[in-house]
């Protein structure tokens, strides 16, 4: 008997389980369901859905993993609202990510922080001028001229994501830091001239005190010139 089984495939449920996460990510836009709400039980799910409770199971932990939903005491499975950078945390590590993802992170902390002018300018308090000052005034004397120091790169631009209030944008830096770094180490960039100057942390602090949007976006694309030549010369 045991050789009757032995050429035996087992079957492949990952695609039905793919499809039960789709079918009920639909299910909770159709019925519109709110942060807070409970949702049917596996054993409901499994018979409204035609497959195996433990399918569904199956397809619940990866809404888990997801942070899409939660159990709760007395009240099982319930929506949440996904803390997006927390699911990005789990794989944005820079000794996994193939050559071609590390460079694309790479543009994208550049986009970013050329992107966040007007957010910076139109909350920026003057307690947080001060702090800035204070972070310039223990750089080196020559940073115009210093390609990148990891050191003075979290603690001023983390102060810069910190001035747009939005958490989320503060989460993803401290995500796209490390990675950026690796890139910067690794070799997979052009390596540049160290005579390239660039507008200093300094002048950025400048600009956020007496400019305007418009010139802290330009000084920011200076600031990253010697990034995005990096990338394109």
């Amino acid at each position: 008997m045991a050789d009757i089984f032995q050429n035996l495939k087992s079957i492949d449920t990952s695609s039905l389980v793919d499809k039960v996460e789709s079918n009920l990510i639909e299910l909770f836009v159709e019925k519109n369901f709110k942060v807070g709400d409970s949702i049917p039980k596996e054993l409901e799910l499994a018979e409204s859905l035609g497959v195996s409770r433990t399918v569904v199971r199956e397809a619940m932990l990866r809404l888990r993993l997801m942070g899409l939903i939660e159990s709760k005491k007395h009240r099982g499975a319930v929506i949440t609202s996904p803390d997006l950078v927390s699911v990005l945390e789990k794989s944005m590590n820079p000794k996994i990510l193939d050559d071609g993802t590390l460079k694309e992170v790479f543009e994208m902390r550049l986009s970013l922080e050329i992107g966040m002018a007007d957010f910076i300018m139109k909350r920026v308090k003057p307690e947080d001028i001060a702090e800035l000052r204070v972070l310039v005034e223990n750089e080196p004397t020559l940073s115009d001229q210093m390609l990148f120091q990891i050191e003075h790169e979290i603690a001023f631009h983390g102060k810069l994501y910190e001035i747009t209030g939005n958490e989320t944008m503060k989460k993803f830096q401290k995500l796209l830091l490390p990675v950026f770094d690796y890139v910067h180490k690794s070799g997979l960039l052009k390596k540049m001239p160290v005579n390239r100057q660039y507008v200093s942390h300094k002048g950025i602090v400048d600009i956020i005190e007496n400019g305007n949007a418009e010139q802290l976006r330009n000084a920011m694309r200076n600031h990253l010139e010697n990034h995005f030549a990096r990338l394109f010369e």
